[in-house]
């Protein structure tokens, strides 16, 4: 068969002028969601990159990987600890943190004088104790690098503690200073067990097992127990603050009541030595202006597992205590 003779191919019809205009529209909306979704996904990736950006810094910064050295080998510099919070065993600051910061600074062959900056309302004489008694190791050990307390808004109880192992004590005119005293609060339920016919079934083997038990009756002589058990504690605070602050001291009759007094009062009363910030001490008292911070502090890693840890302990705790095992 000749091209002749084959049958024409079929045109096809355009569409009419109006579905032509609407596919039009729907290719433009399909293109502009896509572009939409395009752009959304870099925001999304630059936004994620930022962030990831951001923890790595902060991790660094944390673990102390961003730390710049501006001193040069051999160059004296004031070595600087911060004892900023409650003072107790976990949770706070403690002296194993504040101890092993002091023992570093004071190892460092450039330093010149040691500063301790104390932020403290206070807390477990016990660890107080223990970083009092470190400081007087180290000064010991090092007579000839001097130990300073820079206080800046408050440093009472065991805070002050802590403060009258220093050689001196420098102060702001508008600092908190004092509370030479010890106490052991508590709060007593049973007038309100009473009026909600509550009973306190409570079994000991030892009559003064359950001491002070906040559900059962105040014992007067459970009471004489602990004013006597505080006395003790409290005379061992005052022999501290004596032993420490020597001649400079001008006792009074509520210096150890618990009051507390201003960074200048507590200078006429011999609790302090004078005015100084960080930078003044460092620079014209150890003569020294470089500043090297050996605050021991936790990485983020640290931080997790202390975190973790106690999520743990909390779970264990409750799991026992649904079992009556305590």
């Amino acid at each position: 068969m000749s091209q002749e003779d084959q049958p024409a191919a079929k045109q096809q019809p355009l569409p009419p002028a109006d579905d032509r205009w609407e596919r039009k529209a729907l290719e433009n909306v399909a293109l502009a969601v896509i572009a939409e979704q395009r752009r959304s996904r870099r925001w999304g990736i630059f936004f994620k990159l930022l962030g990831f950006s951001f923890l790595a810094i902060m991790m660094s910064l944390s673990m102390g990987w961003g730390e710049t050295k501006h001193l040069v080998d051999g160059q004296k510099f004031t070595a600087l600890v911060n004892l900023s919070g409650v003072i107790q065993e976990s949770g706070g600051v403690s002296a194993e943190e504040i101890n092993s910061s002091l023992r570093e600074a004071y190892e460092h062959k450039d330093t010149a004088g040691v500063v301790l900056r104390i932020n403290s309302p206070g807390g477990s004489p016990v660890q107080a104790g223990m970083i009092n008694d470190e400081m007087q190791r180290l000064r010991r050990a090092y007579p000839a690098i001097p130990l300073f307390v820079v206080i800046e808004d408050i440093c009472a109880s065991g805070g002050y503690y802590v403060a009258v192992a220093a050689d001196k004590i420098f102060v702001d005119k508008a600092s908190i200073v004092g509370s030479i005293g010890v106490l052991m609060d508590g709060f007593g339920f049973t007038g309100a067990m009473e009026k909600l016919g509550v009973e306190r079934r409570l079994i000991t083997a030892g009559e003064n097992k359950g001491f002070l038990d906040p559900f059962s009756p105040q014992s007067q002589q459970q009471k004489a127990y602990a004013v006597n058990m505080l006395g003790e504690i409290h005379a061992q605070f005052v022999d501290a603050v004596r032993r420490g602050r020597g001649k400079r001291l001008k006792e009074t009759p509520d210096m150890f009541s618990g009051l507390m007094w201003s960074g200048a009062k507590s200078i006429e009363l011999g609790l302090a030595d004078g005015y100084g910030t960080i930078n003044s001490v460092a620079r014209d008292v150890i003569k020294a202006e470089h500043i090297r911070d050996f605050t021991a502090e936790s990485n983020i890693a640290e931080k997790f597992a202390e975190r973790l840890g106690a999520h743990a302990a909390k779970g264990t705790a409750n799991a026992l205590s649904r079992l009556n095992v305590r």
